[in-house]
């Protein structure tokens, strides 16, 4: 038997920590932006309302215009809170709105997010008030039967 002589062994090369990392951090970035791509990034809103159960879903409009109104009668817009500043907005974007479309042959359209356990009779008042502002059809958003 032949003696052969023992090869030079050389040290495998190590692999940097930064590199196990960065398809990781690629990954991360790739669902971010997933993430923020899929979201729908809507207004918030001034308080939380639970709607009302009702048989009929149809709503008018893109839901641009919403009013809201709180089980305490409080009245709401966007972020904005109280009646007098929450119908001072609705109408300054009204107004914005019209400048570019004909209001009137073809009047904004306004959704009421009511909550389930608002007075019933602030409604009608509200609803008076909104359609005095030029606003119609006026809806109201229930959750369906």
């Amino acid at each position: 038997m032949r003696h052969r002589k023992p090869l030079l062994h050389r040290p495998t090369p190590r692999r940097s920590a930064e590199a196990g990392l960065l398809p990781m951090i690629n990954v991360v970035f790739l669902l971010l932006i997933f993430f923020l791509i899929a979201a729908r990034l809507t207004p918030p809103e001034a308080f939380p309302v639970t709607l009302p159960d009702a048989a009929t879903t149809g709503m008018a409009g893109d839901g641009r215009f919403t009013l809201l109104l709180g089980p305490k009668g409080e009245i709401g817009y966007g972020a904005t809170m109280g009646e007098a500043q929450a119908l001072a907005d609705l109408g300054s974007d009204r107004t914005e709105w019209c400048a570019t479309t004909d209001c009137a042959t073809t009047p904004p359209p306004l959704l009421i997010r009511a909550d389930a356990m608002a007075p019933a009779t602030a409604l009608p008042g509200l609803m008076r008030v909104v359609e005095g502002m030029g606003f119609a059809p006026i809806s109201l958003a229930v959750v369906p039967e």
